[in-house]
């Protein structure tokens, strides 16, 4: 394909623009509200951490509750736990719940609420607009929107995902086996996302996101193969290599949905929503980086050496992910 003659270049900006968002990411907070028993509920807040520091965030509620035990702290290395039990004294469908402190930050709050009737509800709450009122239920259209835009935001803000098939895009040289193999990674993960989504198969999620960035850094191997005139697997049959790895990314994707949850009476809908919105979000980067490319092609030329340059960036950069999520999950 053409546009690879200039496809490095982007690569070394994406990487770049990859480490310095993951230096500095900010991760959503989390309130999950079940209710346990009529009218009482456990509440468990998660506020993302930096080292010793986190936000200051607090989580309220509009209407009459009270607390039926104090609230208790721990701290899991990236986050602060707070969880506590109230009773709402007024229904909690229709209050109106406020993280206060929301408005002074860049990170955004999700908000889950499941009833003992099989009603859930998730809500995203932003510094613009930091509060919102719990309805009884979500119609099955917001379910629909509220999973698409999930689903979209993860892969697009899914840094390790996106630097995966950006090295298959640098494999694949013909457009037609480029969809060949961008469509086997696709069904795989899926199966996997609802296969674990459902309860029917499962991995732990702190091995899989380490074993996640060591599928990035042997493709990236691979790259720098292919630039010194030798053949793998992964270059005679990269749709087979991709659907391989896509059953491992699949779980990753499972990880970031049971952060949403699943609700309870529109678990079909909402599963497909969410999947497809990886899709989407999936076909916006790939048609995103086809367009940059060309209109680079107007205006630079880039050397051919280039590309091993980038297949040791992708590589240093995977490699360290490796080594800290595999440090992270068995310490």
């Amino acid at each position: 394909m053409k546009f690879l003659s200039h496809f490095p270049f982007l690569c070394l900006l994406l990487m770049a623009a990859m480490a310095s968002t993951a230096a500095h990411e900010v991760r959503p907070a989390l309130l999950d509200i079940r209710e346990e028993a009529p009218g009482e509920f456990s509440i468990l807040f998660k506020t993302p951490m930096q080292g010793d520091a986190r936000l200051s965030l607090r989580a309220t509620f509009s209407g009459r509750n009270e607390a039926l035990t104090p609230m208790v702290e721990r701290p899991t290395g990236d986050a602060m736990v707070q969880s506590w039990q109230l009773r709402a004294i007024e229904p909690l469908a229709g209050q109106r719940v406020l993280i206060d402190g929301l408005q002074s930050t860049m990170t955004e709050a999700l908000v889950r609420a499941e009833f003992q009737n099989g009603n859930v509800w998730t809500g995203r709450l932003t510094p613009a607009v930091p509060s919102a009122t719990i309805p009884e239920a979500q119609s099955k259209w917001e379910v629909i929107a509220a999973y698409l835009r999930s689903g979209v935001e993860h892969i697009l803000f899914g840094f390790d995902h996106l630097l995966f098939v950006t090295a298959l895009m640098m494999i694949v040289r013909d457009w037609r086996i480029l969809v060949k193999t961008i469509t086997a990674f696709t069904v795989a993960h899926s199966i996997t996302l609802t296969l674990a989504s459902l309860k029917i198969a499962s991995l732990p999620s702190a091995p899989v996101e380490g074993v996640i960035a060591l599928s990035i850094l042997l493709v990236a191997t691979e790259i720098a193969r292919k630039e010194r005139g030798q053949t793998s697997l992964t270059v005679r049959w990269p749709w087979a290599v991709a659907f391989a790895f896509g059953l491992l990314h699949g779980f990753g994707f499972a990880g970031a949905l049971a952060d949403v949850g699943l609700p309870g009476g529109d678990i079909p809908l909402a599963l497909f929503s969410f999947n497809l919105g990886v899709e989407i979000g999936q076909l916006i980067y790939i048609a995103a980086v086809l367009f940059i490319v060309a209109m680079i092609r107007r205006v630079v030329t880039v050397p051919r050496q280039a590309v091993t340059a980038v297949a040791y960036g992708i590589g240093t950069m995977a490699a360290f992910w490796t080594i800290e999520r595999l440090t992270n999950a068995f310490l």
